[in-house]
């Protein structure tokens, strides 16, 4: 195929390629090869009806457990408490850190470091209060805090009894100890070597003690190869996605154009590597009688709003930052999604106290259901 041709596809023919391509129809085996497939898993630490990583891991991961995730990346879960030991540098094979240019939180395989290391550099440089440049005080402390990470080991911000308050990027002011450390973080010169408490306290180490050796000398990768990985990065996390010029150009030999047979979507770009899959699609080959599923918020299938919408049919915002008075489907509502659509949403909230599940809210077109699905996700959560 030449990297000229435009592929055509039927609406029901995206639909059942896009869902079998992002990990919903053949679970993967481990957490790991889910994160080799997307390149990264997004973390958010609200837990509502469990924690974002787990509610997209748990749809794509074999007998996916929840806490699942931070035991791959740290060897520790936040519920396994501060006994459970850590996995050595030589043993990780994942770690936390941001998208550059994103402030998104993610866990990235061994082989993002390299591509990390401009976008920490400019952090430092950075006007943002939480993330950017030190001041004098936050300097200061920051080498205090080294020092003393080198020392005694992992730390965290609460280890550190100092009054003092400093200002954060959501404009609220919080402990300097943190907030310093929270810095170091984005400038990589601090790693999370596990979380504690309810999986939102960071303990944190030194780069040198948290990966192997060998990601750590490996050289730098340069502005041109980083712009490549991280259009490839977002191929590889969503596999049906609308690029832009400059985008695709960096791709072109990596990437196949296709057009969806539908008013108002725009040429959109798989994988070459998943034409097998756009194949077995075409011929009607995934997703018809696949249960009901309740979608992450921020799930790799529905996280452009644009191709949610274009594709899909289904306006969707995740609505936890939206006043209460503006929410339409509810404060962490799920899409539905039955075979090729998106039927509706429930809003579900765990009532860890009395051990159950309990349905804030729920529109479903009619004739599809939801029950099952909120039965399995109270039995991933623990809950009836």
């Amino acid at each position: 195929m030449k990297s000229s041709d435009v592929i055509s596809l039927s609406v029901d023919e995206a639909r059942r390629f896009h869902r079998r391509a992002v990990g919903l129809d053949a679970p993967h085996a481990s957490v790991g090869a889910a994160i080799a497939h997307h390149g990264y898993v997004q973390i958010d630490p609200i837990n509502v009806c469990g924690r974002m990583h787990d509610l997209i891991l748990r749809n794509r991961v074999a007998d996916y457990a929840e806490g699942g995730l931070m035991r791959h990346v740290h060897g520790v879960g936040p519920r396994d408490g501060d006994g459970g030991k850590p996995l050595a540098a030589e043993e990780r094979v994942s770690f936390e850190h941001y998208l550059p240019g994103r402030g998104i939180l993610v866990a990235h395989e061994l082989g993002a470091w390299k591509y990390l290391h401009g976008w920490m550099r400019e952090r430092e440089s950075h006007s943002a209060p939480g993330s950017g440049r030190f001041d004098a005080e936050q300097r200061a402390l920051a080498r205090d805090l080294l020092a003393e990470m080198a020392g005694r080991g992992a730390l965290s911000g609460d280890d550190f009894e100092d009054a003092r308050k400093s200002k954060n990027d959501w404009g609220t002011h919080g402990s300097i100890a943190k907030t310093t450390l929270d810095k170091l973080f984005y400038h990589g010169r601090v790693l999370i070597a596990r979380r504690s408490g309810n999986g939102a306290r960071r303990v944190y180490d030194l780069p040198e003690r948290l990966l192997p050796a060998g990601v750590l000398q490996e050289k730098e990768a340069g502005a041109e190869e980083t712009a490549r990985w991280l259009v490839m990065l977002k191929m590889r996390q969503h596999r049906l996605v609308a690029l832009k010029k400059g985008e695709a150009a960096l791709v072109e030999d990596a990437v196949c154009a296709v057009r969806v047979r539908r008013e108002g979507v725009p040429v959109l770009h798989v994988l070459r590597e998943d034409l097998g899959l756009l194949e077995e699609s075409a011929r009607g080959a995934s997703g018809g009688e696949a249960p009901p599923l309740l979608l992450a918020p921020l799930d790799p299938l529905i996280y452009d709003r644009r191709l949610t919408g274009w594709l899909w049919g289904f306006d969707y915002i995740w609505e936890v930052y939206t006043p209460p008075a503006k929410r339409v489907r509810g404060y962490y509502a799920l899409p539905v999604l039955a075979g090729v659509e998106i039927v509706g949403h429930v809003d579900p909230k765990a009532d860890r106290g009395r051990g159950r599940l309990a349905v804030m809210g729920r529109s479903l077109r009619r004739g599809h259901k939801a029950g099952d699905a909120l039965k399995r996700l109270a039995r991933f959560l623990g809950l009836r």
